[in-house]
């Protein structure tokens, strides 16, 4: 009998386990969202500055013979039922979501970072102390208390700053305190105890800057739920009141036009998803940045 045909043929190699994601693979992934959330970030930005500098129309002008029309060259995203300009109102709108969630969070860090630095430094019976009074804050969300102040100062922007800077100082004091003991029990705080130096000069000189990295991440990460909470609460009435424009109380205004007139609706509702998006993205890819386990990764 003949050979077969293939016995001069190289054999095929047998099939094997999947091959395993490489650095290049894990680094990609990695450097993915903070790339993408960077330019989400930078775009919501960008229509904050720009309108400082220029809008098509202005956003408070009401129009009663432009109600509800569509998309044009004279109103690019169309207008609403009070004939403003919903482009216009967006640029605007982001300006105000920004500036809500640039207080509130900054206020969040200026009070949570110091409480969490301090809890995590103190004796063990202090600390918890000062962790179930931040667990009791934590039990009442940016929502109650906005409906609480609400109710004693009425609704407004500093209503919204301020309960939603309260809610997010536990997430910062929770965060913080975990970081700060584990800068405790290096080995150059402990010569910095042995030689005598005080308490407030370890916390300033040691422990603040190897916490900065996870004040960062965890400022991007509430940024985007300061950006949901405004929205919301500007949605019930509690935020930005009228006129100035907010993408919380585009959506509140659309809801009876949701048939007649989806765009109105889907327009803030887009802005608010890409916002949100945007840092909750940066906010993973600043914590991939920043995790010591990783760095072989980089």
């Amino acid at each position: 009998m003949s050979a077969p045909e293939t016995a001069g043929l190289p054999a095929e190699p047998a099939a094997g386990p999947p091959e395993e994601p490489g650095p290049t693979t894990s680094r990609r992934r990695l450097g993915g969202n903070l790339v993408v959330g960077g330019s989400l970030v930078a775009l919501v930005l960008g229509a904050a500055l720009l309108s400082f500098l220029w809008t098509p129309h202005d956003p408070t002008l009401v129009n009663a013979t432009d109600r509800l029309l569509g998309p044009s060259s004279s109103y690019w995203l169309g207008t609403d039922k009070f004939g403003r300009d919903v482009l216009s109102q967006i640029l605007v709108g982001a300006r105000t979501t920004l500036f809500v969630g640039v207080v509130a969070v900054g206020v969040a860090a200026v009070v949570g970072v110091p409480l969490g630095i301090l809890a995590g430094m103190a004796p063990r019976w202090a600390g918890q102390l000062i962790m179930r009074g931040n667990d009791l804050l934590l039990a009442f969300p940016a929502l109650l208390l906005a409906i609480m102040f609400a109710a004693v100062y009425g609704g407004s922007t500093l209503t919204a700053m301020v309960a939603i800077g309260i809610a997010t100082v536990p997430s910062f004091a929770r965060i913080i305190r975990s970081g700060t003991l584990q800068v405790m029990r290096t080995e150059y705080v402990l010569a910095a105890r042995a030689a005598g130096r005080r308490p407030v000069a370890i916390g300033v000189r040691h422990v603040l800057p190897n916490v900065a990295g996870l004040v960062i991440v965890q400022a991007s990460v509430s940024f985007a739920i300061a950006v949901l909470a405004e929205a919301a609460l500007s949605f019930l009435g509690l935020g930005t009141p009228p006129p100035t424009p907010s993408w919380g109380r585009m959506l509140q205004e659309s809801q009876e036009l949701l048939w007649t007139a989806p765009r109105l609706a889907v327009v803030p509702g887009v802005a608010i998803a890409l916002a949100v998006l945007g840092f909750n993205l940066l906010g993973d890819g600043l914590r991939d940045r920043f995790d010591p386990r990783l760095e072989d990764l980089r």
